[in-house]
């Protein structure tokens, strides 16, 4: 007799993320809302005027989740924990998103250059109305970046994606003189955040 074993819903389509939860042994499927017939517009992530990083963060990420368990009832599917995230960088309170071009992944860093800025990803873990969410909070610290680095940088792509215009585990990782918080985190879904809130909804993470 086989014993079925536990899983969620990943709302996501991040690869990174999808490489985190592999790491910990997170039985996971795919929750690809966007192929949803009953899906209504995209979950707003314009951040609202007045609204803090934080709570931007937290307002995003709770809304992926509590879309996906939407999307469960619409298509019938089994219960299981829906888990989303929102990854934002900030700086002196502004709040950066995905570059969409190679100038603005060229003027992010260069407003990174020499300076620490903050790195937010909020988790949200939703099961029917129930909805529960941690904050992650990290403190990055660039060495100062040549004109030359930053080209070169930007001529990989890897920006694409990613908010704030890197990735801490791709080539990016050479310009980080020092990290305050969470690697996972920066890279898009903090672990230990994530595994306390699947075990509040009885999923047995590590």
């Amino acid at each position: 007799m086989s014993i079925k074993q536990p899983r969620i819903y990943l709302a996501s389509q991040s690869p990174r993320r999808r490489e985190l939860l592999k790491q910990i042994g997170i039985n996971f499927e795919l929750l690809l809302m966007r192929s949803s017939p009953a899906r209504p517009a995209d979950v707003d992530e314009t951040p609202h005027a007045g609204e803090s990083p934080e709570d931007y963060v937290l307002r995003v990420s709770q809304e992926k989740a509590r879309f996906g368990a939407e999307v469960l009832h619409a298509r019938h599917l089994p219960l299981h924990p829906v888990l989303a995230a929102d990854t934002t960088v900030t700086l002196d309170g502004r709040i950066f998103g995905k570059p969409e071009n190679d100038k603005q992944a060229a003027d992010m860093l260069r407003e990174f250059s020499g300076r620490e800025h903050r790195v937010l990803t909020a988790v949200a873990v939703a099961l029917e109305q129930r909805i529960e969410v941690l904050l992650s909070k990290s403190t990055v610290r660039f060495t100062k970046l040549s004109e030359d680095r930053i080209r070169r940088y930007v001529l990989t792509r890897e920006y694409a994606d990613k908010a704030g215009g890197y990735a801490i585990q791709g080539q990016a990782g050479a310009f980080i003189e020092h990290l305050e918080g969470s690697y996972s985190g920066v890279m898009g879904l903090p672990l230990f955040e994530t595994a306390a809130l699947l075990q509040r909804f009885a999923y047995p993470a590590p």
